[in-house]
Order: structure tokens, then sequence, then C-alpha cells
């Protein structure tokens, strides 16, 4: 049976005095949980927050690396240097990442590539926009951009997190229903065990406006595994109330 997992994604948010209050609160709760519970910080908090969870249950990771190995790319990080701060997870291809920064499916690729290859679990994000939605495109735009993942990592497909995360949904408060979200998810497994024989053991999360109320329900479907938090992340209570939910 699969582990469920819940990830907070901080963005673009945080403070050195917040985030020591805010992982002082989750290593406080986290004893209730049953559950694999992870951050991802914007990188200047990296190091605080490899330092203040070592030796704890909870794994830290970055919202982003680069495809690149180290070399002459002004303000990116590579991934080996995420692994010395002890880094789990990097998250790759997330709507902001393609909106905002123009990522392509082939660039997401690579860089769960460049994770991988430094021993960081890629936390690969795909979703469709509203308009695709309701042009009737969800499965084709989600199966295109993990597609390109699948060829790129070929039999290490196995090893990464796939995300759902409907950009329609996100910070928006609206919310996919549980069965919304869980015939993508279907999907998704289904494109994942054409590729590899270990997809019933791989872990699809949902990120999208999930919050104390509604992630039991999110939580209970059949190919949901738990989620990518992003707002609620950031209140202690909020984050330990999906994680309860998820236990």
């Amino acid at each position: 049976m699969r582990r469920k997992l819940v990830v907070g994604n901080w963005k673009m948010n945080g403070s050195g005095a917040a985030n020591a209050a805010l992982l002082s609160d989750l290593l406080e709760a986290h004893a209730q949980w049953r559950c694999e519970v992870a951050v991802c910080a914007p990188f200047p908090y990296l190091a605080q927050v490899s330092e203040l969870l070592a030796g704890s249950p909870l794994a830290w990771g970055a919202q982003d690396c680069s495809a690149n190995e180290p070399g002459a790319y002004t303000g990116e990080v590579a991934a080996a240097m995420l692994s010395e701060f002890g880094c789990r997870y990097a998250i790759v291809g997330h709507s902001e990442r393609r909106a905002l920064h123009g990522e392509g499916d082939q660039l997401v690729a690579d860089k769960a590539k460049a994770a991988l290859a430094h021993r960081l679990t890629p936390i690969v994000c795909v979703g469709e926009t509203l308009a695709q939605r309701e042009a009737g495109e969800t499965a084709s735009v989600v199966k295109r951009q993990l597609s390109a993942v699948i060829h790129t990592l070929a039999h290490c497909i196995s090893e990464v997190v796939v995300a759902y995360e409907p950009v329609w949904a996100i910070g928006t408060g609206r919310t996919a229903s549980p069965e919304q979200a869980q015939a993508v998810h279907a999907l998704l497994r289904a494109q994942l065990q054409a590729a590899t024989e270990k997809a019933g053991a791989m872990q699809i999360l949902y990120g999208g406006s999930v919050k104390g109320d509604n992630a039991a329900a999110l939580f209970a479907q059949a190919d949901i595994d738990g989620g990518l938090i992003g707002g609620a992340s950031l209140k202690a209570a909020d984050f330990a109330a999906i994680c309860r939910a998820a236990s």
C-alpha cells in the first residue's frame, strides 16, 4: 500500500523568524501524523531549514533546480548544490514556472533528470488551465506533459513523484472535486503503468487549494497519494490538519 506524502511548497514566502516558528510548530505536531511530510523552501532558506530539520522525520526540498551541471549559468541553482544541503526533493515544472518563466515540457523533463542524477526525488508537476479544461483538453495536456518526462527518464521514471495541479484551482479557492481529481490521477497512473511495472507503487499528489476541510475527501480517492500544498503550508495549524487527514 502506498504511503501518503504531504509536501509544503512555501513559494516565495518566508523569513528567518517565520520559518523557525513554523518548523518548530510542525516538529511539535508531527508525532500525530502517519504520513511522509516535507517542506520545499526558497533557496536562501535551505541552510536554515536543513539545520532545523536535521535528524527529524520531516524532509525538505527545493522549489526548482537547473537542468545544467554547475557552470556559467548566472542565477541558476544546480541539483548538486541542493544535494549538499540534504534536500530530498526538488519540485520541477510547477505551473507558475511554466506560465511565468516559459518552461516547456522538455526543460521540465531535463530538470527531473538532473535532480535524479544527484539523488534528489523530482516532484514533477502537470496540470491544465481553465481554458484547456473547458475545451475538453485535460487528458491530452497532462499526458503530453508527463510523456516528455517518461521519454527522457525511461526506466528511471518510477523514481519520481508526480503532482497533478489543475492550474485553475491554484490559489483561486476553487478545488477540483474528489471525483474530478481522481479521474485525472487514474489517467496518469495508467500512463505510468504503460511505462513501468512499478507504477502501482508511485506516489501521485494532488495540488490545488487543498485545505484541512477538503483534504480527507481528496486523499480517500484510490489514486490520490497526498498533496502538494501551497498557501496552507505557511500556517502550522492548517498544514497539520492536512497531514492528519493524510494519516
